[in-house]
C-alpha cells in the first residue's frame, strides 16, 4: 500500500509549540482523508527546530467509487427547497431525481448521486494546500515581498521548502503535485544547518529518516530526550555525580536541538552558599541546564550539563567555556540578590505589598494578605491548628513578592520566603508554612501536613476563589486565566488527604466572602410596623432559615462539586453518585461528603442495593405520573390504622419496615455511620419488593390509593436519610 511522506521545513519552529503542531498536521491531514473516505493503516508526526514532518502509512492508490441515495422535498414542494435539493445533490434540473413513492408520506424526490473514485495523489494535492495555508499556529508571521499582497502565507517562522511524496515502498514515489506561495512541493530536504548544510533528495519515509541522521537530525523528539537523558547521567556518573532530573526542562531542550551533545560545565564551590533551589532555578531559566548533585546526596555540585546542537572540532570546549561564563554572571547575580535580601526581615517588607495592586477590584497585595490573615485565624480552630502561628505565617506569606530574588525567579515564590523566615529565627512550622501555602499546585504536587501550613494554605486559595467570585471573574469554558479550578481542586486536596473536618459553606466561604472589598451584605425587606403585624409576617418563617444567606455561598459551594466530581471521578467514583449526596441540604463538609459516597456506592453494588434503587426508581415514576395527574402532591405520613385494617400484609411490612429503617438510618447518619445508614436501608429491599409484587397502588379505594401512594413517599423519605437516589443513574 502506498505512503505519505511530507516535510513542512522553516527557519524555526519554538520548542513550545512543535508537540501541539506535530498532532495539529496529523489531525488535520488524517481528518481530511477520512472524510473524503480515504482509510489508512497508520500515522505519525514529528517535529524538530526547523521542520515538521508527517508518515501515513497504507493508503490506497485510488478511491472507491460512491454510491450515495439522497432524498429530496415531497414533489410539489416550494421551488425553493426544491432548488435547494438539486444543489446539494449536484443535480442541474429536476428531471435528473427519481420520484419514489411513501405509502405514508406520499410521492417524493430521490437523487441518485454517483462518484467514481478518485486518485489519492489528486485528493493529497487538494488538500494539503489547504491545510498549510489554514494551519493553525498560536502565533505566525508574513515575510518577504509576497507579505505585502492580502491572503499571503503565514506561517510560524518563514517557511522554506515542502517535501511531498505518495506511492508504494517498493517502487518509485511521485511528488504530490501542489504548490504554496511560489513554494512547490519536491524531494529535496536540508540536514543540519551547520554540520550538514547540503540538498538531501528523499522519495520515502525510510530513506527520509536515515538520511536525515546521516545529515545530523535526529527526527523524534522522543528519540533527542532519551539520548539527552542517557548521555547527561553517563557524563554525570563518570564524575561521580548524579543528574536532577527534569522533565520539562528535558522537554525544552529537545525541542532546541536537532543533534543533541551533552557537555559538562563547572562554577566555583562559593556559589553553593546561595540556596539549592536558587541555583537551580538561575541554570534553568538563564541556560536551560540541567544541575547536578554528589553522588548519594541532596547537596548540589559545582557543575551543570549542558545541550549543544553542534559536534565541535575542539570536543565542546569553547562552547562550555562560554556557558560557564554566562552561569558564572548569573550565580554572581543570585549571590547578590541573596545577601541583599538576607539583610531586610519579611515584616519590614509588608508595607511594600500595598504598593502592588492585585486586582484593580480587589485591592492590593497587602490588603490580600490581610484577609488571608483573618480567614486563616477563623479557620485555625477547625483545623486544629495553633491560632497564633497561622496569623503569623499568613502575615508573612506573601512578604518574598518584594524580595531581589522573588522579583528575577517568581517560580521561587514561597521557597524563598520559608528560607528568609528561617534565617530570622521564625517557629519551623511558620516557616513551612510560608513555603507550602501555595500547595498543592496540580494533581500530582505535594499536600502540605502540618495544621499550620494546610490552615494557610486553604485560607490563601478561598480568599481568591471568594474574591473572584465576588467580582464576577468566574471560569467559563476552558477559560480559567485566575487558576480558579486549580484553587478549588487543592482546597479539596488539603480537606481529603488530610483528612479535615471543615464546614466548607457556613464557616469557610462565608467569612471569606464577608472579608472582600465592598459594602457589608445588608438584607433588603419590607417589613409591617406593628409587633402584631410582625408576628403574622414571620409565623411560618421555618426557626432555622438564615436570613442573611448569601447566594455566592451556594453558588461557590456548587463550583466546588463540580470539582470534587472531577477528583472523584478520577479514583472511579460516579459523578451522579456525588450529586445524589450534595442534593441534601447542609452538605458542606467534604470529608463527610466522600465518606457517604464511597458508602452509598458499595450499596449499590450490592444486589441489596441494586435491587433497592429499583424499587425507588418505580415508587419515584408512580408518585411522578399519580401526582401530575391528580394535581398535588403525596407528602403527608401514611394512616397507619388505615394500613392495619384494610392493608394488605405486604403493605403492613413495608410501612412497619419504613419506620425502622428510616430511624435507624437518621439514627447513623447522626453517629457519621454512613456504612450502618445503608445497613438500615438494605433491610427494606425484601418487604419493597414484596409491596410491589403483590399491592395494588392503584386501588379501586380513594382513600386507599392515596394511603399506598403516601406510603412510596414514604419510601423516597426514607431513602433521603442518606441520598437523593433521584439523582442515580440506572
Amino acid at each position: 500500500m502506498p505512503d505519505l511522506l511530507l516535510e513542512l521545513r522553516s527557519e524555526e519552529i519554538p520548542a513550545r509549540m512543535q508537540r501541539r503542531a506535530a498532532e495539529d498536521l496529523k489531525k488535520l491531514v488524517t481528518d481530511a482523508l477520512v472524510e473524503r473516505g480515504f482509510l489508512y493503516e497508520g500515522a505519525k508526526a514529528f517535529a524538530t527546530p526547523r521542520r515538521l514532518a508527517l508518515h501515513v502509512a497504507g493508503l490506497p492508490p485510488r478511491g472507491e467509487a460512491v454510491r450515495e441515495e439522497r432524498r429530496g422535498p415531497r414533489v410539489g414542494a416550494p421551488d425553493a427547497a426544491v432548488q435547494g435539493f438539486l444543489k446539494s445533490a449536484g443535480l442541474d434540473t429536476i428531471d435528473q431525481a427519481r420520484t419514489v413513492t411513501d405509502p405514508k408520506k406520499g410521492e417524493f424526490y430521490l437523487a441518485v448521486i454517483e462518484r467514481e473514485g478518485r486518485e489519492t495523489l489528486d485528493v493529497l494535492a487538494e488538500i494539503l494546500p489547504q491545510i498549510i495555508r489554514t494551519f493553525p499556529w498560536p502565533k505566525s508571521m508574513r515575510w518577504g515581498a509576497a507579505s505585502a499582497q492580502p491572503g499571503s502565507l503565514r506561517w510560524v517562522r518563514p517557511l522554506q521548502s515542502i517535501v511531498a511524496t505518495f506511492g508504494p515502498e517498493t517502487e518509485s514515489t511521485e511528488v504530490v503535485p501542489f504548490a504554496v506561495d511560489g513554494i512547490a512541493a519536491g524531494t529535496v530536504t536540508y540536514g543540519h544547518r551547520f554540520l550538514a548544510p547540503a540538498a538531501i533528495e528523499v522519495r520515502r519515509f525510510d530513506d527520509y529518516v536515515q538520511a536525515l541522521e546521516r545529515a545530523k537530525v535526529v527526527l523524534d523528539a522522543d528519540r533527542r530526550k532519551d539520548i539527552i537523558l542517557h548521555d547527561a547521567r553517563d557524563l554525570a556518573f563518570a564524575q561521580g555525580l548524579d543528574l536532577v532530573e527534569d522533565e520539562g526542562l528535558l522537554e525544552e531542550v529537545a525541542g532546541l536541538v536537532e543533534w543533541p551533545v551533552t557537555l559538562m560545565g563547572r562554577f566555583e564551590e562559593s556559589f553553593l552558599d546561595i540556596p539549592a533551589e536558587a541555583i537551580r532555578a538561575t541554570i534553568r531559566a538563564n541556560q536551560k541546564c540541567f544541575v547536578l548533585r554528589r553522588a548519594g546526596s541532596e547537596d548540589l555540585a559545582p557543575a551543570f550539563i549542558l545541550v549543544s546542537n553542534l559536534e565541535a572540532s575542539d570536543g565542546g570546549q569553547a562552547i562550555t567555556a562560554g556557558n560557564e561564563r554566562v552561569v558564572r554572571a548569573r550565580l554572581s547575580d543570585a549571590k547578590f540578590f541573596w545577601e541583599t535580601d538576607k539583610a531586610v526581615k519579611l515584616e519590614d517588607r509588608l508595607p511594600k505589598l500595598d504598593s502592588i495592586v492585585f486586582h484593580e477590584k480587589l485591592g492590593t497585595q497587602g490588603q490580600r494578605v490581610r484577609r488571608i490573615e483573618a480567614l486563616a485565624g477563623d479557620l485555625a480552630e477547625a483545623v486544629e491548628a495553633d491560632f497564633t502561628l497561622v496569623c503569623r505565617a499568613a502575615r508573612l506569606a506573601k512578604a518574598d513578592l518584594v524580595t531581589e530574588m522573588v522579583g528575577e525567579f517568581p517560580e521561587l515564590q514561597g521557597l524563598m520566603g520559608s528560607k528568609y523566615a528561617a534565617l530570622q529565627g521564625e517557629d519551623p512550622r511558620v516557616c513551612a508554612a510560608i513555603g507550602d501555602h501555595y500547595k498543592p499546585l496540580g494533581p500530582s504536587d505535594r499536600v502540605p501536613t502540618d495544621p499550620v501550613a494546610i490552615t494557610v494554605a486553604i485560607a490563601d486559595k478561598l480568599i481568591s476563589l471568594a474574591g473572584f467570585w465576588s467580582i464576577d471573574e468566574k471560569p467559563t469554558g476552558s477559560k480559567d486565566p485566575y487558576g480558579l479550578r486549580r484553587a478549588a481542586l487543592g482546597v479539596i486536596r488539603l480537606i481529603l488527604e488530610n483528612e479535615i473536618r471543615l464546614p466548607l459553606g457556613e464557616l469557610a466561604l462565608a467569612d471569606a466572602f464577608d472579608l472582600q472589598p465592598g459594602p457589608p451584605r445588608v438584607l433588603q425587606i419590607d417589613l409591617p410596623g406593628t409587633i402584631e403585624e410582625l408576628e403574622a409576617h414571620f409565623k411560618d418563617v421555618p426557626p432555622d432559615l438564615d436570613l442573611m444567606a448569601d447566594p455566592r455561598v451556594d453558588d461557590l459551594l456548587s463550583f466546588f462539586a463540580d470539582r470534587l466530581k472531577v477528583y472523584l471521578r478520577d479514583q472511579g467514583a460516579g459523578h451522579d453518585l456525588i450529586d445524589a449526596v450534595f442534593a441534601l441540604p447542609g452538605q458542606d463538609d467534604l470529608l463527610m461528603v466522600v465518606r457517604r459516597v464511597e458508602a452509598l456506592g458499595k450499596f449499590l453494588d450490592t444486589e441489596d442495593g441494586r435491587n433497592l434503587l429499583a424499587g425507588y426508581k418505580r415508587a419515584a415514576n408512580i408518585l411522578r405520573i399519580e401526582e401530575k395527574k391528580d394535581g398535588r402532591a403525596y407528602e403527608a405520613e401514611p394512616d397507619a390504622g388505615l394500613i392495619a385494617s384494610a392493608g394488605q400484609p405486604e403493605e403492613r411490612a413495608l410501612h412497619e419496615a419504613l419506620g425502622i429503617a428510616r430511624a435507624e438510618a437518621s439514627s447513623a447518619v447522626g453517629a457519621e455511620d454512613f456504612e450502618g445508614a445503608m445497613r438500615a436501608l438494605s433491610r427494606l429491599r425484601a418487604p419493597v419488593d414484596a409491596f410491589f409484587d403483590k399491592v395494588t397502588v392503584n386501588a379501586e379505594d380513594a382513600g386507599l390509593r392515596a394511603n399506598r401512594l403516601a406510603l412510596l413517599n414514604a419510601l423516597r423519605a426514607a431513602t433521603r436519610e442518606v441520598a437523593d437516589f433521584s439523582r442515580i443513574e440506572g
